[in-house]
C-alpha cells in the first residue's frame, strides 16, 4: 500500500520534532506529512501539499513576487507503508502526528501503517490533524487514539458548502477522542466559533483557540486578546510553538 507523502529536501516529509500546537503542545513526536487537500486555505503554510499549478486557489502570498504554485511532481513523494514505517521506527518518539495536507484523504493506507507500527510496539500512539470535513472509516477509527480537528471558519477563504459538513462536525462533537481547535484572525471570528459550538452541542473543554500568524510578531498581537476570550468562555488557548522556536520552516 502507497502514501503519498509531500516531499522536502528530496524525501519524504517524516521528521522528528516537538508538537507545536492543541491538546499534545510540548510533546515529542514523529510528523508524517501527507499530501493533497480538500479545502484551499488561504493563509495555509502547508501550501505545497495542494496549492498546484494550474488551480485556480488564491493565496496570501500570491503578492510576493517570488510566489509560484507548485508542481505536484515535485512536491509529492510516493511511499510504501513499510518504508515509512521504518523511517519512523528510526526515532524515539512514540507519539506519531499524521498532518497534512488532509490526512483523511488516505485512510486505507495510514490505518495499515498504524497497525504495522503497533505490531512493532504496542506503546505507539496516533494524533491526526483534520479539517473535520470527512468522516473516518471504521479501521481508521479503530486505531487513531486522538483527532485533532480544526475546522476552517470563514477566514480561511474555503465556501461554507465545503468546509461545514454537519454529519461531520456531529461524529467528532460526539467523539470522545477528538479535539477542536480553531484559528482565530480576528475578533469577528469568535461568533462563529460560538455559533458553531451551539449549533454542534461541542463542550467548551473540547475547544482550543489558537492564533493565526508564521511569524512570532502576528502571534504575539492576536495571543493577548485570545487569551482572554479563553477565559471568557471556558475554552484552552494553544499557542503555535514550533512557530515561536524555529520560525517559519519547513520540517521542524
Amino acid at each position: 500500500m502507497i502514501l503519498q507523502l509531500a516531499r522536502l529536501e528530496g524525501r519524504a516529509e517524516i521528521f522528528y520534532s516537538i508538537q507545536g500546537e492543541g491538546k499534545s503542545a510540548g510533546l515529542p513526536s514523529v510528523f508524517v506529512r501527507t499530501s493533497r487537500c480538500n479545502l484551499h486555505c488561504i493563509w495555509c503554510d502547508t501550501d505545497y501539499t495542494w496549492n498546484w499549478e494550474g488551480t485556480p486557489f488564491p493565496h496570501r502570498n500570491d503578492t510576493s513576487p517570488h510566489y509560484r504554485k507548485f508542481n505536484p511532481e515535485s512536491w509529492i513523494t510516493p511511499c510504501p507503508v513499510d518504508e515509512a514505517a521504518e523511517q519512523i521506527l528510526a526515532y524515539p518518539a512514540r507519539n506519531v502526528v499524521l498532518t497534512g495536507g488532509e490526512p483523511l484523504l488516505q485512510q486505507p493506507a495510514l490505518a495499515a501503517l498504524m497497525q504495522r507500527l503497533r505490531r512493532y510496539d504496542p506503546a505507539y500512539r496516533f494524533e491526526v490533524e483534520t479539517n473535520g470535513t470527512l468522516l473516518p472509516r471504521p479501521d481508521f477509527e479503530a486505531a487513531i487514539d486522538q483527532y485533532n480537528v480544526s475546522p476552517k471558519l470563514a477566514n480561511s477563504n474555503n465556501p461554507t458548502h465545503l468546509r461545514e459538513k454537519p454529519a461531520v462536525y456531529r461524529f467528532f462533537a460526539q467523539n470522545d477522542k477528538a479535539y477542536f481547535k480553531f484559528v482565530l484572525t480576528q475578533h469577528a471570528d469568535l461568533e462563529e466559533v460560538l455559533s458553531l459550538q451551539e449549533r454542534y452541542h461541542i463542550p467548551a473543554q473540547k475547544i482550543w483557540l489558537m492564533p493565526e500568524g508564521n511569524t512570532s510578531q502576528v502571534l504575539r498581537r492576536r495571543r493577548r486578546w485570545i487569551v482572554e476570550v479563553c477565559k471568557q468562555y471556558g475554552f484552552r488557548y494553544t499557542d503555535r510553538l514550533h512557530i515561536q522556536i524555529w520560525g517559519n520552516r519547513k520540517g521542524v
